[in-house]
């Protein structure tokens, strides 16, 4: 493969685009948190996507092997290093043990053409708590009843809900400052112990070409929960929903500053969850305050455009 390259001197002239491309990489991934999220949430919407910028080095690796130059590849050392630095934990299986609970949440799509069987594959989970998000008054009859023999005990608040085989005490709404309910907090009696257990559906994000990284709502509604989850007063906390954002993004910092997220602590890969079809990104979380993650995974496809999700957790 390098026949030749010893007596090449134009090894180190060639392929600086190269070079210079896998430095801006490098630039980008290190510094991303001082990309400005006043011109269209730029800074938010890369770290959405940035586990995929690995995907960036093996094609300029070949780039640099095609081309022969030396100084590319030396370069892609620099990309390599910080991508790893950032990603290379969430690769390996960091699940071990057995834990006290199982817990699911689950994006079921509003218009999902099939609720009772979606409520099936969630209870087949064997998941001991069940969150649901974007419910739909029409819906939650059908959730309610397929969900029914294997959840003795659940609340629903607005577009959410959540299903328990443990009792659920001191239910109330969590105001996101919307003008209409998308999340819950529940007191769940557990045999380990009470647990505060919050729900919650931030806003959609969109991306448009007039103005880019679209998230206002979201990150208003971010801050709302944190404040409700930092006054929450039960030491173990859990909360389950779609956040319409990645552990990444800046903007989820008021919720995810105090949190852990199970995949990022005990999952396996990257536990992508939207869209189901070709997950890109996990923007549906399970994420803890004074519990013990021991395993964390995406379950199989439903009739939602969200994969489910689930943890094992000790108490």
């Amino acid at each position: 493969m390098f026949t030749g390259w010893r007596n090449d001197r134009g090894i180190w002239r060639r392929g600086l685009v190269m070079a210079a491309l896998a430095i801006l990489l490098t630039l980008v991934m290190l510094l991303h948190g001082r990309i400005p999220n006043s011109v269209g949430n730029l800074g938010s919407l890369l770290e959405t996507f940035m586990p995929w910028f690995g995907l960036l080095i093996p094609v300029l690796l070949v780039g640099g092997f095609l081309r022969k130059s030396a100084t590319a590849l030396i370069a892609l050392i620099l990309p390599l290093v910080i991508w790893l630095n950032l990603f290379g934990g969430l690769i390996t299986d960091k699940s071990g043990g057995k834990g006290d609970l199982t817990v699911a949440t689950h994006n079921v799509n509003a218009e999902n053409s099939d609720p009772a069987g979606t409520a099936r594959e969630l209870a087949a989970s064997g998941a001991q708590i069940v969150a649901l998000e974007e419910l739909t008054a029409r819906a939650v009859p059908e959730y309610e009843k397929a969900l029914a023999g294997a959840y003795r005990y659940h609340a629903v608040r607005g577009t959410v809900g959540l299903w328990s085989k443990y009792p659920l005490t001191s239910t109330k709404t969590v105001d996101l400052k919307l003008g209409w309910v998308r999340a819950m907090r529940s007191t769940v009696l557990t045999p380990h112990g009470d647990v505060g257990v919050y729900v919650a559906h931030l806003p959609s994000v969109r991306v448009k070409v007039d103005a880019g990284f679209t998230a206002g709502q979201r990150d208003t509604s971010a801050q709302a929960l944190g404040t409700a989850i930092r006054l929450e007063k039960l030491k173990e906390v859990v909360l389950l929903g779609d956040l319409n954002g990645t552990m990444n993004d800046r903007s989820l910092s008021p919720v995810t500053a105090q949190m852990r997220s199970t995949q990022g602590a005990a999952g396996d890969g990257f536990g992508f969850s939207w869209p189901a079809a070709f997950p890109m990104a996990r923007i549906d979380q399970i994420m803890i305050r004074g519990v013990q993650p021991v395993s964390s995974w995406t379950l199989g496809e439903t009739g939602s455009d969200h994969l489910p999700i689930a943890a094992s957790l000790r108490l």
